[in-house]
């Protein structure tokens, strides 16, 4: 007699669904047994540091700094394409030289805009 196929596949839904819910249900007895009910001097106490806070903890950053760090991380993440190049540059063909050529205008064409546009300048 042979097993039916489907019965694998049965298994491996149910340890699949099995294996997230057990933590997801014992987080949530966990917090049931344990968390107060209402907010309380404890539960509002400093924690960190012990230094009372001043102010509002929501504080605006101009969005200059955004994208400035966005900038920053395109073209670090894209440099990090050139290493392999630089590795095997020897044993690459004609075709693949050319590609980090047009790699590389690319990455030259969006410098150009981004100092166009003033996002390289920290201060307007």
């Amino acid at each position: 007699m042979k097993p039916n196929p489907y019965v694998f596949l049965i298994i491996f839904i149910g340890v699949a669904l099995v294996f997230p819910l057990i933590p997801l249900g014992l987080a949530w007895l966990w917090r049931r047994i344990f968390q107060p009910p209402k907010p309380g001097l404890q539960k509002n106490a400093t924690y960190e540091c012990g230094v009372e806070s001043v102010g509002e903890a929501q504080i605006q950053f101009r969005s200059q700094y955004y994208l400035y760090a966005i900038i920053f991380l395109i073209f670090d993440v894209e440099a990090i394409f050139l290493v392999p190049f630089a590795v095997a540059f020897t044993g690459l063909p004609v075709g693949a030289f050319i590609a980090i050529l047009i790699f590389l205008l690319l990455l030259i064409e969006g410098l150009i805009w981004a100092w166009s546009k003033g996002c390289l300048q920290w201060e307007r």
